[in-house]
């Protein structure tokens, strides 16, 4: 799984911060990684600098192989929590998406747990 940063330039993009975000996205979507191509993250200062509640945001773009591209977005007060809190969110979208993949029609459901042969 390739992973790629990009930053607008209010954005200090100094090797610690690339690492850190490198390293979030790779732990979070690190069980993905045989389903995914590549990840881009975008980072954002929404105020330019001038601070504020969630002014910092981190938009996540997956390729899942053989799928069209998915997105996230995450707004926090700081690069890192707005990176975590959009990388959490796209393994929930993730996990969402692969999971009806291998859903069959007729499987178990709640309803009914052993309408496929098993005893009632």
């Amino acid at each position: 799984m390739q992973i790629q940063i990009n930053t607008d330039s209010n954005i200090d993009s100094g090797d610690k911060l690339i690492r850190h975000v490198e390293e979030e996205i790779a732990s979070t979507l690190g069980r993905f990684s045989d389903r995914i191509v590549s990840v881009e993250a975008h980072l954002s200062d929404q105020n330019a600098g001038k601070g504020g509640p969630g002014d910092k945001r981190c938009v996540l773009q997956a390729r899942p192989t053989g799928q069209q591209p998915v997105a996230v977005t995450h707004n926090a007060a700081t690069i890192e929590d707005a990176c975590r809190g959009a990388a959490g969110s796209m393994a929930h979208l993730l996990a969402s998406r692969f999971g009806r993949l291998h859903e069959t029609k007729g499987g178990d459901s709640i309803r009914h747990p052993h309408k496929n042969g098993g005893e009632e």
